[in-house]
């Protein structure tokens, strides 16, 4: 079990808790998929996605894919672009218990709900992946494109710089800071907020809001993430990967 479910209310919380960093591999993109589809089935009326303390999700598990090369990339990369997507379309309110850092596709997971609170002494928030040498899929791009616009995605996603705290606040990747034992109690306040909407109500609002996004998700996901699939599986993208690892990761 890599998430675990918790009730309070008409809220379901899901933790993730896979490992220290909470590193998005194939079978945590899996499991979330099936705990959102459980959740949309049981008539959950919002979610409160959660990390640990001090880590929301350091985004891709690096490690794995240098492991596992070309044939682990064409397994993952689907798999992720897929569990975006659950918390993305999940028709009823999800906000982002951001215990700790959201880095890379942590980020994009915490964009993908509809609400942000962030720890405010320890967590930082960026999109890295360039700096790995490997490009986000589709899908993840236009879920940064409907959460903070297109005009800031050239400099969150090129630069690749995270921010902290304040300055995350004040550039608009989070809607609000607590204290970190108060970053959960205050996301699942929010939720419950959100979940006295009538579900009709909300579900058709947040529907018009996605809606060009989806609409260029469903044109362009299949050309897309073929070529995506190209460029991580190559043997300079896979080379950059392992450099980065050994690099930053220490192995």
């Amino acid at each position: 079990m890599t998430i675990e479910l918790d009730k309070a209310g008409d809220v379901a919380v899901l933790t993730l808790a896979h490992g220290k960093a909470n590193a998005l591999d194939t079978e945590l993109c899996r499991e979330l998929v099936a705990q959102l589809e459980n959740a949309e089935l049981n008539g959950v009326r919002a979610v409160v996605l959660a990390g640990r303390d001090g880590m929301f999700s350091a985004g891709v598990d690096l490690k794995r894919v240098s492991a596992g090369g070309a044939d682990y990339v064409r397994e993952f990369l689907p798999a992720l672009s897929d569990a975006f997507l659950a918390v993305f379309g999940f028709p009823g309110p999800v906000v982002a218990a951001m215990t700790g850092h959201a880095i890379a596709g942590g980020a994009v997971l915490a964009a993908a709900c509809d609400r942000r609170v962030l720890n405010a002494r320890q967590g930082r928030v960026g999109v890295t992946e360039l700096l790995v040498g490997v490009p986000f899929p589709l899908v993840a791009l236009e879920i940064l494109r409907c959460a903070y616009g297109t005009e800031r995605l050239p400099g969150l996603t090129f630069l690749g710089e995270t921010y902290a705290g304040e300055d995350a606040l004040a550039r608009g990747l989070v809607d609000e800071l607590a204290a970190p034992d108060e970053v959960l109690p205050r996301a699942i306040e929010t939720a419950t907020r959100l979940a006295a909407v009538p579900g009709d109500v909300f579900r058709h609002t947040k529907a018009q809001i996605h809606r060009p996004f989806d609409e260029r998700i469903g044109e362009q996901r299949a050309g897309d993430d073929a070529y995506v699939e190209q460029v991580w599986q190559s043997a300079p993208a896979l080379a950059a990967i392992e450099q980065y690892v050994r690099r930053t990761l220490g192995r």
